[in-house]
């Protein structure tokens, strides 16, 4: 293990794979990104492909913890304010692993003097809850009025558009995400792409865990029972719960769970809604969904031939860091792409870790940085349907030129 790696050296566009810095003996940065992209391109023709989504993806758009921690401190009545005032410099995740706990241990050694003690934990719980539903149920689309929300949609769309066209003899792409938003379900519904998030129904979506084993095709031929996958299709997997996800105690299902329509501008409250950002610090992390979601996260990364590529996710849940950390000790052919911030490696163990399978991307371009989810959508994602049309347009080129005798057909204008 080397744990004074070579990338924090330098403000370049950067690419290690694990402590080799690949492009060393580039020194412009457009040949650094040519190579990045390169390199992109066979991990994207990976049999087996995964991405795990952080607050990243959707920074703008969506207020970070660090804001919904401010908002929630604003909202609080006196009692709660003395509650939060013990939990001195902690961040909301950890302020509600403490609520949470609290609220499970009182609930287990219920006394009488207690009582109070518990609703007040129960109304502040339910009040945090509160301010991250209304904050995270916004409307999204490619017309709002706020400039950064539509970057954020053109952004997820770019990525679907590209990813969804990837050869069909390849696995569809399994996306995770610890976000709690619409974004992906509200893009995906935007460009008519299929995806399966576990539930299943007409007016009344349940979930169902075994619906990730579902394979959509279509039929190839009336007169023969032979199918095909569908092309655009999308596996996603919300690892934190959703806005749109409710408890339905007496539903008719196994799983008690609903995928609800929100509308934005409800007044609904979050009710029993599940969002979690820390879901293993409640009872909710030992049920379903969240150990049937984790449990296809871990499933996925164990298929040989396999890569995840790692976008705005922090590694703070430490629940989905130890899967990571567990396949890749146990499966040599999954690789793991990760796009970081600079001022931020030293926070992330498989940085520090001299491992082939490991590659880290950093840095800036023209100004922008590589390792966000724009720059990442626009410029370093093969476009699958884009190199088929250049590959057809070569070839025609080519084969005329040569009934040409040779001679330059076309020339660029």
């Amino acid at each position: 293990m080397n744990t004074d790696n070579k990338a924090q050296e330098s403000e370049e566009t950067k690419m290690f794979q694990g402590t080799e810095d690949l492009l060393e003996k580039l020194s412009e940065n457009k040949e650094r990104v040519c190579k990045i992209k390169t390199i992109l391109l066979d991990l994207f023709n990976v049999k087996n492909l995964n991405f795990l989504f952080g607050a990243g993806t959707s920074n703008g758009a969506i207020p970070t913890m660090t804001d919904l921690q401010e908002e929630v401190e604003k909202n609080l009545d006196e009692n709660e304010k003395k509650i939060f005032e013990k939990f001195g410099k902690k961040n909301l995740e950890e302020i509600l692993e403490i609520l949470y706990s609290g609220k499970t241990y009182l609930k287990n050694n219920l006394q009488d003097k207690d009582n109070e003690e518990l609703e007040t934990l129960e109304t502040l719980i339910k009040r945090v809850k509160s301010i991250i539903f209304n904050a995270i149920n916004i409307k999204i689309d490619n017309k709002c009025e706020d400039k950064k929300k539509p970057e954020v949609f053109c952004n997820y769309k770019n990525f679907y558009k590209k990813v969804t066209y990837r050869n069909k003899d390849l696995n569809r792409v399994n996306i995770f995400t610890t976000n709690n938003d619409l974004f992906n379900e509200r893009v995906l519904d935007y460009l008519n792409i299929d995806y399966n998030n576990g539930f299943g129904g007409g007016l009344s979506r349940s979930f169902n865990p075994a619906r990730f084993e579902y394979v959509f095709s279509k039929k190839m031929d009336e007169g023969i029972e032979k199918y095909e996958p569908l092309n655009h299709m999308i596996y996603l997997y919300k690892l934190h719960g959703s806005i749109n996800w409710v408890e339905a105690q007496g539903h008719n299902s196994f799983f008690n769970i609903q995928e609800i329509n929100l509308d934005s501008q409800s007044e609904r409250s979050c009710g029993n809604c599940l969002i979690y950002p820390t879901p293993l610090k409640e009872g909710k992390s030992l049920t379903s969904p969240y150990t049937d979601l984790i449990r296809e996260f871990q499933k996925k990364l164990s298929l040989p031939n396999s890569v995840l590529f790692i976008i705005g996710y922090s590694f703070s849940d430490e629940h989905i860091n130890t899967i990571i950390y567990r396949a890749l000790a146990s499966n040599n052919s999954l690789s793991i792409v990760i796009f970081a911030d600079k001022n931020k490696l030293k926070e992330i163990p498989l940085f520090r870790i001299n491992d082939k399978r490991i590659y880290i991307i950093y840095g800036e371009y023209e100004g922008k940085k590589i390792h966000y989810f724009d720059y990442f959508t626009q410029e370093l994602i093969p476009d699958p349907k884009q190199d088929d049309e250049n590959k057809i347009n070569k070839k025609f080129l080519e084969m005329l030129k040569r009934e040409m005798g040779g001679q330059e057909c076309l020339s660029e204008k």
